[in-house]
């Protein structure tokens, strides 16, 4: 079958995106897609698929997100802002609440991190501390600050629902190997951790945050939204940074602009950048993408954001 679907990212965080508005294709039918897609040995590639879906009264479109294992995510914040643009440019409109698997968030157009970089800001929250609702057990209900015992490392860590599963701990210097080692501890799906978790390990740095996730389903990563809103409501939490106070997040991708308040709602305004467009074959049986033909570039906004990053 032949998808169109435009290449963006978030922060760095990069996927094909689908308007799947009308769509016919099953749950499994775009699992299948997914993997097909984000493969990074196939003719795509990226850190999983977006898939702009149809809204309600309530919301004027919604998002899925899924991995290049073929699992859907709760939500991906880096993902928003890149629906959100498909989404309001398709219905004409600048803000809207977008629909997620479990919550909803709000999205908007928002002033330009940088000259000719598409901006949105999102607000998604409230964040959540209540580790039963992942599950993770054997830890009782919350988990700030402390270690766990089930994990290949001693460092402490705080557990963020945002609304997917965040375990966050700030080092003093981003051990990767480490960061992967427990990373993947939690992706295995332990007994205690059946639907796994995310993993980031954050640097404090002044008034600002450098953030590096493990994440589930995808890897070592160089972006990831909803762990940057995570890590940010986790370093308000624990004292690091005051609540209200607006901060650069960096990651190896770019930054996000990042707030947290005290009622757990987490504001991000970061870019939505389009690269290309195109067609691409997926043979769902094989889960292969083939045929790949680009229709058109966006090289102002490519570089417009390749500006941004050599500037930080």
């Amino acid at each position: 079958m032949k998808l169109d679907f435009v290449k963006c990212h978030g922060s760095g965080n990069d996927f094909p995106l689908i308007d799947a508005r009308g769509s016919t294709l099953s749950t499994g039918d775009w699992a299948s897609v997914a993997r097909a897609l984000a493969d990074r040995r196939g003719v795509l590639g990226g850190d999983g698929i977006l898939l702009l879906t149809e809204g309600n009264k309530a919301h004027p479109f919604g998002m899925t997100m899924l991995n290049p294992d073929g699992s859907e995510a709760e939500t991906c914040l880096n993902g928003v802002r890149c629906v959100a643009r498909a989404g309001f440019e398709a219905l004409d409109i600048d803000h809207g609440a977008v629909r997620l698997k479990t919550s909803v968030a709000q999205a908007a157009r928002d002033a330009a991190l940088a000259p000719g970089v598409y901006t949105v800001r999102e607000v998604a929250g409230p964040a959540s501390l209540d580790i039963a609702a992942w599950p993770l057990t054997g830890m009782g209900r919350e988990i700030v600050e402390q270690t766990i015992p089930m994990l290949p490392s001693a460092r402490t860590f705080t557990a963020v629902g945002m609304p997917n599963p965040h375990l966050v701990s700030f080092v003093d210097v981003i051990n990767e190997t480490e960061l992967v080692r427990v990373g993947k501890a939690c992706g295995a799906a332990p007994k205690w951790l059946k639907n796994r978790a995310n993993v980031s390990f954050v640097e404090v740095r002044g008034g600002d945050l450098f953030v590096r996730t493990h994440e589930r389903g995808v890897g070592l990563t160089d972006s990831c939204g909803s762990a940057m809103a995570a890590s940010t409501f986790a370093a308000c939490l624990t004292g690091r940074i005051a609540y209200g106070a607006e901060l650069s997040v960096f990651n190896r991708g770019g930054l996000v602009r990042a707030q947290a308040e005290r009622d757990g709602m987490v504001r991000l305004s970061g870019n939505a950048t389009w690269e290309f467009a195109g067609t691409v074959e997926v043979d769902l049986t094989m889960e292969v993408a083939s045929n790949l033909v680009v229709t058109r570039h966006y090289p102002e906004e490519i570089a417009a954001w390749s500006a941004l990053v050599d500037s930080l």
